[in-house]
């Protein structure tokens, strides 16, 4: 690992996952530096009540046997206020890296939609809609609707011109979940999926994972054709990120760690 994070700016056309704070390392970057932001950031929500909340990750989120538990991740135990407030801090100062009319996408499940919809807009953002992502299979509770969905919350840093250069992208994504099996993050997204949101972004833009995990949406934007930016806390899943992207062919600058 290195000891300091290499330079990202305009001229930036790799792929990069950085081990560090998101917010500390936002500071770091130049203004209208990325095409989009595409993100999973903790939910803080696996939990009927705040006790529940401050379990560890892999209770609230892993049905799996001790012995094959991820390692848990950071930020996970915040009550609702602290939550919104720590999000509406790093969206505020993600608007100013992202460039004019630039998408955001951020996943989110239902308990924290309508604060993550504030957030965005405390944040400057604006706020666009929200995408469904059906998971398809999820844990039968009788008498009660399945909670088979999650959500994505986009919008756009100030105006988006209805002629910008991106494709019609469906409104509604039917994946399952990676099998555990073989997952490296508790909550991975589905590569597919990933795969079709970063088209959002106007080819040649530079895009922004704050919250980088198991370096998906980073090998879905290298898969097609964008440069990507990954930012993860926890030292385990930044080096199982890269290691990721090594063993995809991903061509990548390596992992550094914030300066």
């Amino acid at each position: 690992m290195e000891d300091t994070m290499i330079q990202i700016d305009h001229n930036f056309a790799g792929h990069h996952i950085i081990h560090g704070d998101t917010l500390r390392v936002l500071k770091t970057f130049p203004d209208a530096l990325f095409g989009g932001i595409i993100t999973d950031p903790p939910y803080a929500s696996g939990a009927a009540d705040q006790n529940a909340r401050q379990k560890s990750t892999a209770t609230k989120y892993s049905s799996a046997k001790a012995a094959s538990v991820l390692p848990d991740f950071e930020g996970d135990s915040k009550d609702q206020r602290s939550w919104t407030h720590w999000m509406t801090e790093w969206l505020t100062e993600a608007r100013r890296t992202a460039q004019q009319g630039a998408p955001i996408c951020l996943f989110i499940d239902w308990r924290q939609l309508p604060n993550l919809t504030d957030a965005l807009q405390w944040a400057g953002w604006i706020w666009r809609g929200v995408l469904v992502w059906d998971k398809i299979n999820s844990r039968p509770q009788r008498g009660r609707f399945r909670q088979q969905a999650e959500f994505i919350v986009w919008g756009s840093n100030g105006h988006m011109p209805a002629g910008r250069n991106a494709p019609v992208l469906p409104g509604v994504f039917r994946q399952g979940m990676p099998p555990f099996k073989g997952r490296i993050h508790q909550t991975e997204k589905p590569l597919p999926v990933m795969r079709e949101m970063v088209k959002i972004v106007e080819p040649g833009g530079i895009i922004l994972d704050p919250f980088a995990g198991a370096g998906t949406t980073v090998l879905a934007a290298k898969i097609e054709g964008y440069p990507a930016v990954g930012i993860e806390l926890a030292e385990h899943y930044a080096n199982a990120a890269a290691k990721r992207l090594a063993e995809a062919g991903v061509v990548t600058d390596g992992l550094a760690d914030a300066a």
